[in-house]
């Protein structure tokens, strides 16, 4: 299909490149880490069509053409170092220059900070979740005991709801973390939801999501869930390269994707995949939080996506049948 076309040439180049880079074992880590990325971030696709819905057809072509780069080396590549520089006390020319010639000491750093990017990571995809899930307008209820109950349909009519219940456990954290730096890192996700919400909701025209605003919200987004592919990819590999690479198709899948479930109406045909996928960026919120206590197999993280995502799909089915 058309949507995939650019993706596939790059995974075409990937193979070859990774082939000549390192061999064999280059060629399957680039696939390895392609498959993670698009296993990890899946739901997010979902999440990234219904917002580009609403968005301005000017706006969602900026997104693939602007939002590639950004996702590709952006979060992948960039953003890592810059984390790295930022928590190291050093320049983004040294931090760069240990990902490439002590990418051991480049992921120690990045695996050391790892918990202030989990709760800013978590804190901005547990709004997202709780924003959906309490959202008072919202018509279509999925699992119908817990999201259709007078408790919730009472809270649901409360505009700081969400807000409430994920400062709570920001103070539960930071209870537990005794870390002024990772309150910092959590609020601070918390608060630059809460700004891109109102800033949306002031330049928003008839139900059209502000352009600006909503390909920041969407480039957000898409950097919270790569920060746990960005330090999961360690396991398979030390070489920046070879993530960057792998990671970087994977992300151009995923945007593909998007843009096949817009174009294709899929999420108005399959009634509860937008249930499942927020259901599941609820659970990656949860296990990032988990993760800055105990680790957590990148395994199990895709598979907890994929699985909302697929019971979503096979309900939606059934309810039209």
């Amino acid at each position: 299909m058309r949507h995939y076309l650019l993706a596939n040439i790059l995974l075409a180049v990937a193979v070859a490149w990774s082939f000549f880079y390192g061999g064999t074992t280059a060629l399957l880590t680039v696939l390895m880490l392609c498959a993670l990325e698009v296993s990890v971030s899946f739901d997010n696709a979902v999440v990234n069509a219904k917002v580009l819905d609403t968005m301005d057809p000017v706006w969602q072509k900026r997104f693939i053409i602007f939002g590639i780069p950004i996702a590709v080396f952006g979060m992948r590549l960039l953003f890592p170092v810059l984390i790295v520089a930022t928590v190291a006390g050093i320049s983004m020319y040294d931090a760069g220059s240990m990902a490439l010639t002590n990418p051991s000491a480049y992921h120690h750093a990045l695996e050391a900070n790892e918990h202030t990017i989990f709760a800013f990571g978590g804190s901005f995809l547990l709004m997202v979740f709780l924003s959906f899930f309490f959202d008072e307008e919202r018509e279509v209820k999925w699992i119908k005991p817990l999201e259709s109950n007078r408790l919730v349909d009472k809270l649901s009519t409360i505009s700081s709801t969400s807000l409430i219940i994920t400062t709570f456990l920001g103070l539960y954290l930071t209870y537990l973390t005794q870390s002024p730096v990772i309150a910092i890192a959590y609020f601070s996700g918390m608060v630059l939801f809460e700004i891109l919400n109102s800033l949306d909701s002031f330049f928003s025209v008839d139900g059209v999501k502000s352009g600006i605003v909503g390909f920041i919200y969407l480039e957000i987004l898409d950097a919270s869930f790569s920060f746990d592919g960005v330090i999961g990819a360690f396991a398979l590999s030390s070489d920046i390269f070879i993530i960057m690479v792998g990671l970087g198709v994977g992300a151009m899948y995923v945007r593909s994707i998007t843009l096949h479930l817009v174009e294709a109406k899929t999420l108005s045909e399959y009634t509860y995949l937008e249930h499942g996928a927020h259901y599941a960026i609820g659970a990656l919120a949860l296990i990032m939080f988990i993760k800055m206590f105990t680790s957590v197999n990148e395994i199990v993280v895709g598979a907890i996506g994929i699985a909302f995502i697929i019971v979503a799909l096979i309900h939606s089915k059934l309810s039209k049948d």
